[in-house]
């Protein structure tokens, strides 16, 4: 099933890297760190210096980092991709699974 989204809520910040589209990202701009907080998930490319939307509440699209269940608690994992959680902050909530690292999948953002 193709991954889609209902975004409740899109914010823009500034990019402070430069990373791909469904991405977990910081409040700073860049990659969220692994196991930690994340802002939401990028929406667009990232570039540095430009103005980047992500969705922060609802659903939304996200990089999978490796095989995930439907329904599965998810931290930010390697790259920004997100992951089975582990130890990590509960960002996120798999609305469907995942069958491979790199698969795009629906999430529940959690705040």
């Amino acid at each position: 099933m193709p991954a889609n989204k209902v975004q409740l809520l899109t914010l823009s910040i500034a990019a402070t890297a430069d990373f791909n589209e469904h991405l977990a990202v910081s409040q700073a701009g860049a990659l969220a760190v692994a196991a930690g907080k994340m802002f939401g998930v990028a929406t667009t490319d990232g570039e540095t210096g430009v103005q980047l939307a992500v969705d922060v509440l609802g659903t939304s699209v996200a990089v999978a980092g490796a095989a995930l269940a439907k329904d599965a608690d998810l931290e930010v994992g390697a790259n920004g991709k997100l992951v089975t959680k582990a130890a990590g902050v509960t960002v996120a909530r798999a609305m469907q699974a995942a069958g491979a690292d790199g698969d795009q999948i629906e999430v529940l953002l959690l705040p």
